[in-house]
């Protein structure tokens, strides 16, 4: 059974969909008027995780995110640079899903725009006035917030607290307060102003607010109730508040079973070593595309994932560094099985050798431990993801299996049947669980990267005349293994430091020699 954290609740809860097997999600989507920081795309990497799993449980999920392509910030970015607001949204829409795809997150099923649905948000409206708890003022209409007594539950906060804070909170513009009955209210509707964007209303002609669209559009596309609504801790209050309070009072149904939160994004300041909020006048505000020139996607994932989605998240080199690094590690080991297969030679095969040692026929490999032990990490990765989502504790799982695989193969140069089984089983489970979290441990092509300088040395050290990295490595191997043979050290100690120089590290296995690119 799967358990998940309900913010409404405050506390973890089995998770029952509305549909047995099915799982209706909606988390929102940006407001395209810049690209995005690193904050947002801690959030879309949480709930891409999240989907995932769900799906590897079995589950068919619909995942539904919007794009706020309508909002003032939109409108001020289109007359700060004389381009229409249609023309600013179009642009950020195309560049957000350039980076979500660049940083491994799944488009969603459907990814509905808030233009394209203004008629199912004007209807929502009208049920809202209808029902009372909703009124027209001057062209606005606005939603009655203490006509709906469940207001703030979300939140954590009774009404007078939510109205004293409201005023600075809330999304709705300046300037609109004489116009509304309460304080607390907010805009469901707004009407419109020279110069920007409009359509046609009841009400005359406008724009939506902000928190409807969300409303509106999980709706029509998931039905009411849905299973999980997902967003970042920022937009518990008013955005999410606001989305539940005219959801229910519209629909006389219980909106979203569960709400799922994201922690929040700090900036480790590398100087002082403290933490801080992200932010321009910091210099500290990083866009995503930005961090993905100097960091490769699994990395910063990876980084991502250490933490649990729902706490803190602190940022910085140090930290990019150390998840890269230990990404590295589960990689080298996915290679090394790799290697293993590729080069352990079949045990009957080997015995056929005359010059094969009689130390390398001995079975050096316990199979059913390696099997018993895939099994292990099976149930403790599901253990653990079953636990909120708890990926650290996933990976944690995975790093324990990596130690123990590597030291269960360790000694093996000859492989039989049952034993190549049991190794190409690991290998398999490694690349399946760290799939599951989104990242792809056999992405990184081996020679994609080698520096061009090795060709020139392996045509020294090699007698290699091509023009390919990979090859040029693969000659230098050969090269030194013949000199090792032939005890002349000179040849071997200059094939493995010309490599080091270069970023290389040489490990003899029983295998063989097995080179990897540090950079």
């Amino acid at each position: 059974m799967i358990k998940l954290y309900d913010t409404r609740r405050r506390q973890k809860v089995d998770f029952e969909p509305v549909e047995p097997g099915k799982v209706s999600m909606y988390v929102c989507g940006p407001t395209v008027y810049n690209r995005i920081h690193i904050g947002n795309a801690r959030t879309f990497i949480s709930f891409d995780m999240i989907r995932r799993y769900l799906s590897w449980r079995g589950f068919d999920v619909t995942f539904v995110q919007n794009v706020t392509d309508v909002d003032d910030k939109i409108i001020r970015r289109a007359a700060e640079e004389a381009r229409t607001a249609a023309e600013v949204a179009e642009e950020y829409t195309r560049l957000f899903i350039e980076d979500m795809r660049a940083a491994g997150v799944q488009d969603p099923d459907i990814r509905p725009k808030a233009t394209e649905e203004i008629g199912t948000m004007i209807a929502l409206i009208e049920r809202l006035i209808e029902r009372g708890h909703a009124y027209v003022s001057e062209g606005d209409v606005y939603f009655d917030v203490r006509s709906y007594p469940g207001y703030g539950q979300l939140s954590g906060r009774d009404v007078d607290e939510a109205e004293s804070g409201h005023r600075e909170l809330r999304a709705d513009g300046q300037g609109l307060e004489e116009r509304k009955r309460d304080e607390l209210d907010f805009a469901l509707w707004k009407a419109a102003k020279p110069g920007e964007p409009a359509w046609e209303s009841p009400w005359g002609k406008g724009r939506p607010g902000w928190h409807i669209e969300c409303s509106a559009m999980s709706e029509k596309y998931l039905g009411l109730p849905f299973d999980i609504h997902g967003g970042g801790a920022d937009l518990v209050f008013p955005h999410h508040e606001n989305e539940r309070a005219q959801s229910e009072c519209a629909c006389d149904s219980t909106f979203a079973n569960y709400w799922m939160h994201s922690g929040m994004l700090q900036i480790a300041n590398a100087e002082t070593g403290e933490t801080e909020k992200m932010s321009k006048s910091l210099n500290n505000f990083l866009l995503l595309h930005e961090v993905l020139e100097q960091v490769r996607p699994a990395a910063l994932r990876m980084l991502m994932l250490q933490s649990h989605y729902r706490s803190p998240l602190v940022f910085g080199e140090q930290r990019v560094a150390e998840a890269d690094a230990a990404l590295t590690r589960i990689e080298n080991a996915v290679k090394a099985l790799d290697w293993l297969l590729e080069t352990g030679t079949p045990r009957g095969e080997a015995a056929l050798e005359p010059e094969t040692p009689a130390a390398a026929l001995a079975a050096t490999l316990d199979a059913a431990a390696l099997t018993d032990r895939v099994a292990v990490l099976r149930a403790g990765f599901t253990e653990a993801m079953d636990d909120d989502f708890n990926a650290p504790a996933a990976l944690g799982e995975v790093f324990s299996f990596v130690s123990d695989a590597n030291a269960l193969v360790a000694d093996a140069k000859t492989l039989a049947a049952e034993e190549a089984a049991a190794v190409r089983e690991a290998r398999d489970a490694i690349v399946e669980f760290m799939d599951v979290l989104g990242i792809d441990v056999t992405a990184a092509e081996v020679g994609e990267a080698y520096p061009v300088e090795v060709v020139a040395l392996a045509a020294d050290l090699a007698g290699y005349d091509g023009d390919d990295p990979e090859i040029a490595v693969a000659r230098l191997l050969e090269a030194r293994a013949t000199a090792r043979k032939e005890k002349n050290w000179a040849v071997a100690d200059g094939v493995r430091n010309g490599l080091a120089d270069l970023g290389f590290v040489i490990e003899d296995t029983p295998q063989g020699a097995r080179v990897t690119f540090e950079g």
